[in-house]
């Protein structure tokens, strides 16, 4: 299994930008595929971004061209660059993993899960001001 670490989250204005990192321990021979997952209170966590175990890349359409997913595997680093933040990012940011190759996109994009097992950081808040 792997634990993960999510750091940089802040409060920021509308059209800057952060970049959220997320530390990976653990098991990190096995291949993962991981994912960035927002969650605004009262509402259903939602899949962001994610990064398939043979690299592929997706994003939910909100976010495309503004928000680039990328991991550094020599450092263990999964890192979430987001640009033209707009208030509507607002919220907690879970770094999350699962051992497959693959993200199974409707569940992950539509609900925020991934498949079982899966782990999970603590989140890091983000909140956008107009």
């Amino acid at each position: 299994q792997v634990r993960l670490l999510e750091s940089g989250g802040a409060s920021v204005e509308a059209g800057g930008s952060l970049r959220l990192s997320c530390s990976i321990s653990g098991d990190t021979d096995t291949t993962y595929s991981m994912g960035w997952v927002r969650q605004v209170p009262g509402q259903e966590r939602k899949g962001v971004a994610a990064i398939d175990g043979d690299g592929s890349i997706s994003y939910t359409s909100s976010v495309n061209d503004r928000f680039i997913i990328y991991k550094d595997n020599d450092k263990n680093i999964l890192y979430l660059q987001m640009n033209s933040l707009k208030p509507e990012d607002t919220g907690m940011y879970y770094c999350a993993a699962e051992a497959k190759s693959y993200v199974d996109r409707p569940n992950f994009y539509g609900r925020g899960v991934l498949g079982e097992p899966s782990y999970w950081g603590q989140g890091t808040q983000v909140t956008v001001s107009s």
